[in-house]
């Protein structure tokens, strides 16, 4: 029986990431997902096929994480009410383990029908996002780190040997960073984000091999955000030849997000997301998982995401 073409790209999302309360104005909220959840059931995309997912089990965290951190978060998770972490800005309540053991499942189930041939590229809209947390620190929103996982899964179960994380979030993803440094060289990660501004690390002159970070002055735009890609981030990829791509995708270098001072506009993240794809087209046969990390003003981040997603899909919207 002959298998069936691959899907270009198949999404993941689950109602179920709308169960992780962060309480009262908290700006990593649920109606963050309710949009892209809306969005995903319009035309063109609800169109696009939706992917199983298989919530992580502790082995899948254990990529990432210590054991000690995987148990302290699941003894942190309140049966009411709210819990913070980290000095307050990583909030959980009762489905917060539920949530977050989701997100890093949707990762991994990506990287299974990508392996299997049963897609392409992916896109995972979960929450809490990922970039941030460290192997045994929450922070920054973020309880465990969804793509360095998912970039570990990969290798572990079926022999990826070269991954490239391309972060493209306002914020230094510096629990990527730092995971990326202790290993072994296979892995390259490369980041974007304005500086100087939360988590206040990622500097230029502390870059390595296998860890490239790039920064942008507040109120940079397009310009300065599109030179910075051409004249060093796809060339770093493209020297490095990966063969599989993975994207944190965060939303809030927007120039309507609150929370930063980039300037950018919906276009750039489409301009974004085709450079890398052809990129993919190159060295990973079109191989590209694309996992939601920030952006928090609830308009541009839904037209952002719709922008992303369909040229990873290749679909006019």
């Amino acid at each position: 029986e002959k298998m069936p073409a691959p899907h270009k790209t198949t999404v993941y999302a689950d109602k179920i990431a709308l169960l992780h309360d962060t309480g009262h104005s908290h700006p990593e909220r649920a109606d963050r997902m309710r949009v892209i959840l809306e969005l995903l059931d319009e035309k063109p995309f609800s169109d696009l096929p939706r992917g199983k997912i298989t919530p992580a089990d502790e082995h899948k965290l254990l990529l990432a994480h210590t054991l000690q951190y995987v148990e302290y978060i699941r003894d942190a998770v309140p049966e009411r009410g709210h819990v913070q972490l980290d000095g307050g800005d990583t909030i959980i309540s009762a489905r917060s383990w539920d949530a977050a053991i989701n997100a890093v499942g949707a990762g991994c189930s990506a990287i299974d029908d990508i392996a299997a041939g049963k897609t392409l590229r992916a896109f995972c809209a979960g929450r809490p996002p990922g970039h941030h947390a460290e192997p045994a620190i929450s922070m920054g929103f973020c309880l465990f780190n969804t793509i360095f996982i998912a970039a570990r899964y990969a290798q572990e179960k079926y022999g990826f040997k070269k991954i490239a994380i391309v972060d493209f979030d306002v914020h230094h993803g510096n629990g990527t960073d730092t995971m990326t440094r202790q290993h072994d060289g296979s892995i390259l990660y490369v980041s974007t984000h304005q500086f100087p501004l939360f988590p206040m690390s990622g500097f230029e002159e502390d870059n390595e091999e296998s860890v490239l970070n790039y920064t942008l002055l507040a109120y940079s735009s397009s310009k300065e955000f599109r030179a910075l890609y051409e004249d060093r981030v796809f060339p770093a990829v493209n020297d490095f030849a990966p063969d599989l791509l993975l994207i944190s995708a965060g939303f809030d270098a927007h120039k309507d997000d609150p929370y930063a001072s980039l300037e950018l506009e919906v276009e750039d993240f489409e301009w974004v997301t085709q450079k890398l794809s052809v990129i993919a087209d190159t060295h990973c046969g079109g191989k590209i998982l694309s996992v939601l990390e920030g952006g928090y003003n609830l308009d541009a981040l839904k037209a952002s995401v719709a922008a992303h997603l369909a040229t990873l899909a290749g679909i006019s919207r």
